[in-house]
């Protein structure tokens, strides 16, 4: 790609995506370039938090480890999921294992409390709430700077949004996920023996999402304390993203929901996670954020039609937001869209990257 696009994984500092009235800054114009240009290339971006965040991110994980630390080994049948396809998938909060996939999940969803299966409050990971600020936060910028990259008016999908903050008595529909892959001492009756293993470099490593994941949210924001998350590119070809991420930075990449409401102009990642089985005592822990729509609000492409974009027939009738999260999807047909805008940059010395001109591919 050299030449014509980023040589890697793009990088953006979100100070410079937030929003400004009047006219748009040089570094605004660059940064949502290389958002862009990073999201069709490698349907992932590497955004950069300011610094005094990364303590509260690496909070975050270190109390995640904790937390799945203290847990059972096997949990009761009852808090099991083996699927994300529920009607109740804006009402998940507290504790599920997934053991087919070796995951463990605490949600965290303002305007619901958990409970244990006794009745009692659970003790939840620390800082939960202020990551989900966070996150929520940055998740709104990002989509609109790529509204921005789109032609489309300021903030078009905030119909779809949750209010920010939250009316009494209103449960987001957006969540904050605390993750852990591969904890050695979380066991199931099935032991993992049908999970996919390969040896890499003298280590066993395995994927249990083999085939790929899809978010259905607008916006994903993943921050990992160890590499493992893979996406696949416009290529084809699974990328390893986490790999160099300072303690202030987070993957971000785009969903399913945004796809339908861009008219597919805007691809969904497949994404994977690698289980690297000689792990430590605590496995795989991460933070990911979803930017979900509201429940009762349908996807449609109207802001589309109106910046003048061919919308095809697929995406011509709205689908209401339940409908579309508790349905499967396939996504043997995402990666069709016409040839996207390419630009030359070259990175500077604090390893960003500056745009030298525009072409197309």
């Amino acid at each position: 790609m050299a030449g014509t696009g980023l040589p890697s994984l793009g990088r953006v500092k979100l100070a410079d995506l937030v929003p400004s009235d009047g006219l748009p800054s040089d570094s605004y114009k660059i940064s949502v370039s290389i958002l862009s240009q990073s999201l069709a290339q490698f349907s992932a971006v590497i955004v950069q938090f300011p610094t005094t965040d990364g303590a509260l991110l690496r909070s975050g994980l270190e109390s995640a480890r904790l937390y799945f630390h203290q847990r059972e080994t096997y949990p009761p049948s009852d808090i099991i999921h083996h699927t994300s396809e529920s009607h109740d998938w804006c009402k998940t909060s507290g504790y599920y294992a997934n053991p087919h996939l070796w995951q463990e999940t605490y949600d965290y969803r303002p305007g619901l409390t958990s409970s244990e299966l006794n009745n009692s409050i659970e003790l939840p990971p620390a800082g939960l709430s202020d990551i989900f600020t966070l996150f929520g936060k940055a998740a709104r910028d990002i989509l609109d700077a790529i509204s921005y990259h789109l032609n489309l008016r300021s903030s078009p999908f905030v119909e779809i949004l949750d209010n920010a903050p939250l009316r009494n008595q209103e449960i987001s529909s957006s969540v904050l996920s605390v993750c852990c892959h591969g904890r050695p001492s979380f066991q199931g009756p099935q032991q993992h023996h049908n999970i996919p293993a390969t040896q890499e470099d003298g280590q066993l490593l395995m994927y249990p999402d083999n085939d790929h994941q899809v978010d259905k949210s607008l916006i994903s924001l993943v921050k990992s304390d160890r590499a493992g998350l893979h996406v696949r590119d416009y290529q084809g070809r699974w990328i390893l993203v986490d790999g160099d991420l300072g303690p202030q930075e987070a993957i971000v990449f785009p969903g399913l929901a945004l796809y339908q409401a861009t008219a597919g102009y805007v691809n969904p990642a497949l994404h994977r996670t690698e289980i690297n089985m000689e792990a430590n005592m605590y496995g795989r822990c991460s933070l990911g954020f979803k930017l979900l729509p509201k429940s009762m609000t349908s996807l449609d492409c109207s802001e589309m039609r109106a910046a003048g974009y061919g919308v095809e027939a697929q995406f011509q009738l709205p689908v209401p937001v339940d409908d579309f999260m508790q349905r499967s999807h396939p996504t043997d047909h995402l990666f069709n869209r016409p040839a996207f805008q390419c630009f030359n940059f070259q990175p500077t010395h604090d390893g960003m990257y500056s745009i030298l001109r525009l072409r197309f591919c």
